[in-house]
């Protein structure tokens, strides 16, 4: 049976939700500035998979992948229902949608940014252009600054 399909969600609803703290942001990138746990997260966003289905590929103690796995689930990121074993492990996507909301506003900011240098750029260049377009079409005397001249 497959997991329904996520939807971006607000940043209204992340507040209300309490997933927009200060701290839950700081806490998921931090989770992920491992390199191990994005990769276990690559792996999750294919499907849910078990403790020992997410430590084949790495050559560690399952005790170091259950840390990993508990950094994940204390940001957020991943959860395990409660259970016998063995349990799947679900990627959260709250916590994307938390960190895709705080990316895109600053992108947005940067993007409104550069096409407004965009604009006076070319506007610069547009008044560089008339300038030299002006400039050609001076009458100038004939030999006027050449060495040869008068």
């Amino acid at each position: 049976m497959g997991r329904p399909r996520s939807r971006v969600v607000s940043t209204k609803e992340l507040k209300r939700g309490g997933w927009m703290t200060p701290d839950a942001l700081s806490r998921v990138f931090a989770a992920l500035a491992d390199p191990t746990r994005r990769d276990m997260v690559a792996r999750l966003s294919e499907g849910d998979a078990t403790v020992s289905q997410l430590a084949e590929p790495y050559r560690m103690s399952l005790q170091a992948v259950y840390k990993h796995l508990r950094v994940l689930e204390e940001a957020g990121i991943v959860s395990r229902p409660p259970g016998p074993q063995p349990r799947s492990v679900r990627l959260e996507i709250q916590a994307l949608d938390l960190m895709d909301t705080w990316i895109e506003r600053y992108r947005s900011r940067a993007e409104q940014r550069y096409r407004r240098l965009d604009a006076v750029l070319a506007a610069m260049n547009g008044d560089e252009h008339e300038q030299d377009h002006r400039d050609g079409h001076r009458s100038r005397p004939e030999g006027a600054g050449h060495p040869d001249g008068p």
